[in-house]
Order: C-alpha cells, then structure tokens, then sequence
C-alpha cells in the first residue's frame, strides 16, 4: 500500500508547510490535529459526531486494547476501523507513553518491560517484537515503534540510556513489522539534552521508514522547553516525511512547533477538559460551573460551526454539568474537538495563503510576550 507525505506549500518566514499524507484509508491535510480514542472510542462521541468535527486521522493505543478487550477480538472483527465504525485513517501508539506513566509498577530491561495489569494485577511482558505484533492486529494505518519514554527531569546519563534503547528496539520493531499496509514511525528521544536529540534524530532517520515522531514531550518539562526541543530536532527530520508531535494539543505549543516543521500533533486534552465542565473558546479554558454561565444564553463561541455552538447555549450546558447529565460531556467534547481541529485548519490556509506569521502571531510568541 501506498503511503506518501507531499508538501504543497511552505511559509517564506518560517519552516511551516502544508502538506498531504497519503494513508489506505484516505488523506490527512497538514497540519492536523489528531483526537485521542485510547479504547477504540474517542471518549462520549460516535464517529459521526467526530468526523463533523473536521477530525480526519484518529488514535488507538496498543496498551489498553491489548488489556481490553484483546488484539484478538479486534482482528476477528476486522481491525479497529471495523470495530470502531471509523473508516479514516487511524494511528496506534505502541504503549511506550503508557509503559512510563506505570513507573511504579514496572521494571525496564533490554528485552522490553514488565508490569503489572492496573486492571487485574496479571504480569506483563511487553517487547517491541509483541507491541508490533498486537499493532499488526489491531490493523491501524500507521503503526508505533516501541520506545523508552525518559521521565523529566532525568540525567544527561539516564536519558542517553533510553534514547539508545529507543533505537536498539526500533530495530527489532523493524524486523518484526510484517505489514505493508501499514506504515511504521519511528521516535524520536533525547528528553531536553539537545546533544541526544540531535543523534537521535540522526540514527532513527537514518532507518527509512514512511514517517518519524518526536516523543517524550509533556511529560513534565515547561513549555518553553517543548519549543527549544522541536526547534532543535525538526532540522535533522527528512522533509519528504510525515513528522509527528507526540502528546501536543495546546493553540501556542501546536502554533510554534508548526513554525518548526511539525505536522501531526495529538492529545487528550478536548475529552479530558470536557470532562471535568471546561471548554476551549478561543485557546482560552472557560468552567463552564461558574455562575457567571448560569443565564449566559450564547453559543460557546458564535464563530464556531460545530453542533454544539449551533443548537446550544453555554446556559444549558452549564444546566447539564450541574445536573450531572452526561449529554454535557459530549456536548463539550464535540465542541473541543472542532476547536482544535480548526485551528490546525485555520493555520494550514494561513500556510497556504502565505499569512500564517501574519495571522498567528500571537500564537507565535513565548506566553509571557
């Protein structure tokens, strides 16, 4: 199968671009945001309340399918686009993002890591051999390589461990892989030791593979330190290739590494904020409780077209939130969801219109200019 990045346009002022990946399930205008259905379900919303969105590629993860309900219920049902009733492109996570947030419970060795089911306390082994294994049957378009996730802040020493880690399991993923309708990324780790990224990036792009990611990214370290991260990273990333932002989905981290050469980017924040009653309006995060919403009989934002905006006011979700309803996460999340996908849009015309310094500058500035 047939995956390739074109580039249509690029910024005069800046290394943005907007571009077109080519996936089996169809395309993906960049930049894009991509929204996060960790379980095969994007939290609260169908998949046609998702693709009104303007979301076009989707996350799965390896981690939690493989816990529940199994890769080998999701193959018998014919992949998870079949299994989810999504029929876009698709990306899976190889559970390395997942496998550093259970420091506590796990144990990292060169074969791969073990660790306790936070589920049902069963013993774990994970390799990068059985993590592109279990992509293979879940059967996304564009599958992980299984990496080591270095916390922040870490040692100049421990972060070189795993970054070389990172590359020693990129080519076993390698061998492993047996799909050709399904693209393999690799990732790219270094923490914030611009030295490591730059061999990183070096080493895994050396590997030809159909796109690369940055990873290891929000995981603790200031904001600032994200930018300096990609700015210093995106140079030694081939431009004829996909590049991923792993776990961004911020209007000013997503603005600047987009200024850098970035074209993917996901994060659970539109679902996760709607779950706790904030919107984003703006790049701005209104609680939608506050008092202040009570008789407030506007749409979330009057500029936005998304179903939420058009039928509802920011008066009956707040209703809804404080009557517990659940119709208000859904509601807010189709909201969020359109939010951050817009801006993504609004960003790839400014691209291709030769604006985007011009319209996004705001964005484009450290928060405290």
């Amino acid at each position: 199968m047939n995956f390739s990045f074109h580039c249509q346009a690029g910024c005069r002022h800046t290394q943005a671009r907007a571009g077109i990946f080519s996936t089996p399930h169809g395309l993906v205008e960049t930049p894009r945001f991509m929204p996060v259905g960790t379980l095969a379900n994007v939290k609260t919303v169908t998949p046609e309340q998702l693709q009104a969105t303007g979301a076009q590629m989707v996350l799965a993860n390896t981690y939690h399918l493989h816990l529940q309900p199994g890769e080998e219920i999701v193959e018998k049902a014919g992949g998870v686009h079949r299994f989810m009733g999504w029929d876009g492109p698709m990306l899976t996570d190889s559970g390395g993002f997942q496998v550093f947030s259970l420091s506590e419970i796990r144990a990292i060795a060169e074969e791969g890591v073990t660790f306790r089911s936070p589920r049902d306390g069963q013993m774990i082994h994970l390799t990068p051999e059985r993590s592109i294994q279990i992509q293979n049957a879940l059967g996304a378009d564009v599958i992980m390589a299984f990496d080591e996730c270095p916390p922040y802040p870490a040692s100049w020493d421990a972060v070189a461990a795993a970054t070389e880690r990172t590359y020693r399991w990129l080519e076993r993923c390698v061998v492993a892989h047996q799909r050709p309708d399904q693209a393999l990324f690799g990732i790219i780790q270094g923490g914030v030791y611009p030295d490591l990224r730059q061999q990183a990036a070096k080493a895994i792009t050396a590997i030809d593979l159909p796109g690369y990611a940055i990873g290891g990214v929000s995981v603790g370290e200031p904001a600032e330190l994200i930018e300096t991260i990609v700015r210093g990273t995106t140079p030694f990333m081939p431009e004829h290739k996909p590049r991923y932002l792993m776990g961004v989905g911020t209007y000013r981290e997503m603005a600047q590494a987009i200024a850098a050469g970035i074209d993917l980017f996901d994060c659970v924040i539109p679902t996760r904020l709607a779950r706790h009653g904030s919107a984003l309006v703006q790049g701005d995060r209104w609680n939608l409780k506050n008092a202040r919403f009570r008789e407030d009989f506007t749409p979330l934002d009057q500029e936005c077209p998304c179903y939420t905006c058009q039928r509802f006011t920011r008066a009956y979700i707040s209703h809804l939130l404080r009557a517990q309803e659940l119709l208000a996460f859904t509601l807010i999340s189709i909201h969020n969801i359109t939010e951050l996908v817009r801006f993504t849009q609004r960003i790839r015309e400014a691209i291709l219109h030769d604006r985007f310094t011009v319209e996004f500058a705001h964005w484009l500035r450290p928060a405290s200019g």
